[in-house]
């Protein structure tokens, strides 16, 4: 007589997406109330939903398709208490997940490369370097994914077998902007054919990235977003918050921590996702290592009278020191997924009443977060953000006060 096999049951999902068995295994595939048999027979629970795109499990674009949002937010704030867990940290509130709804992503960098006579464009198969040659898409912006047929079109006299063409897209208010890697422009014709491209698709900008930098070829109106009511044109290849959705979640959780305070200053500001708000009711000083960022933010700025100071400063190596902190009512910061080590260090050291702090990545966020607890700052409230459907990748917005 056989044994019935050995069950255990998935209990949660690690930081790549597997499922963790009660019994400590690590299980792609699997989720939290799934059951396990020795054997690898998988009992499917109620968190486990059939996964919508055809190249689940191929495309490195998504990990969790097949998580329920449910357990998907549950896996979100898991990662984010994990980490501070592991810093000895624990908020006084972490409130509901947001999540981006599908089709909801504004900004792309897919990989265009060709294989015989046609031209394969999408995301790198799941830890390769392949590509998915993309036919559906449930996170793409439908206007974005609509371009991956024309492009496949267009692409040919660029692409030899041993090349590959970066494709960038951004969703903007008054059009797509499209910013193509390793593409030249050199020749009239070339210079035709992709002006005619844009404007038979109806671009608002298209530029192209070579060896000697970024050139646009084409700009029928300047890509611009609405921030805080102000017009921002947005430089080719900008930073964006990836979602329209994602980022009026991290805009409301911000102003919610700063309220009257003032002045303001916003580390890390990019095209002014937060000073621009801000900015309504404060005066902000802005600061950014990048310069077309910076200059995009000063002219918003002045178009639409906002009293905001725009810094170009490289915030890694010359960070605001604790004495230039000291005019705040309250900061901001939003540092890449590197995080802040220097300037949360010297935030530390201020005196500042209330941080809200912007985090892309929970492991930086809870070495910087352990800078500033050492500081004397008290963690509050948590707003953790995925805006990245079905990815790993978790952002939030930390209250931080004295």
């Amino acid at each position: 007589m056989n044994e019935k096999p050995d069950w255990a049951e998935v209990v949660r999902l690690a930081a790549r997406g597997d499922g963790v068995t009660a019994d400590g295994r690590f299980l792609p595939g699997v989720v939290p109330g799934d059951r396990v048999a020795r054997d690898g027979r998988v009992q499917r629970g109620p968190n486990h939903q059939p996964p919508p795109c055809r190249h689940f499990g191929a495309c490195g674009g998504c990990q969790m398709q097949h998580v329920s949002d449910a357990a998907y937010a549950g896996f979100v704030e898991d990662r984010i208490v994990w980490a501070l867990n592991g810093v000895g940290i624990k908020p006084r509130a972490i409130l509901p997940v947001n999540l981006s709804p599908p089709h909801s992503r504004r900004r792309a960098s897919l990989r265009a490369v060709r294989v015989g006579k046609s031209v394969r464009i999408g995301f790198n198969a799941e830890g390769s370097h392949s590509l998915v040659d993309l036919e559906e898409c449930h996170i793409l912006a439908p206007a974005l994914f609509a371009l991956i047929a024309p492009l496949r079109a267009l692409l040919p006299p660029w692409l030899s077998e041993r090349k590959a063409i970066g494709i960038t897209l951004t969703e903007s208010d008054s059009g797509i902007d499209m910013l193509l890697a390793n593409v030249s422009a050199d020749s009239l014709a070339s210079i035709e054919r992709l002006t005619e491209f844009a404007a038979a698709e109806g671009l608002a900008r298209l530029s192209v990235e070579g060896p000697g930098g970024v050139e646009t070829i084409v700009e029928r109106t300047a890509p611009a977003l609405r921030m805080g009511g102000a017009s921002v044109t947005i430089p080719p290849a900008a930073f964006l918050q990836a979602s329209r959705e994602g980022e009026a979640a991290l805009v409301a959780a911000v102003r919610d921590i700063v309220g009257p305070a003032a002045p303001v200053a916003d580390l890390f500001c990019g095209l002014g996702t937060f000073a621009l708000p801000l900015s309504r009711a404060a005066t902000v000083i802005a600061a950014d290592a990048a310069g077309p960022a910076i200059a995009a933010l000063a002219a918003a700025a002045r178009a639409s009278g906002r009293p905001i100071k725009a810094v170009h400063r490289d915030l890694f190596r010359k960070p605001f020191s604790a004495a230039e902190c000291k005019p705040f009512g309250a900061i901001v910061f939003d540092p890449p997924r590197a995080g802040a080590t220097a300037q949360a260090a010297e935030i530390a050291q201020s005196a500042v009443p209330t941080v809200a702090a912007v985090s892309c990545n929970p492991s930086t966020f809870a070495r910087d977060a352990e800078k500033l607890v050492s500081g004397g700052y008290i963690l509050g409230r948590i707003w953790p953000v995925a805006q990245f459907r079905w990815s790993t990748h978790v952002e939030l917005v930390a209250e931080f006060v004295r």
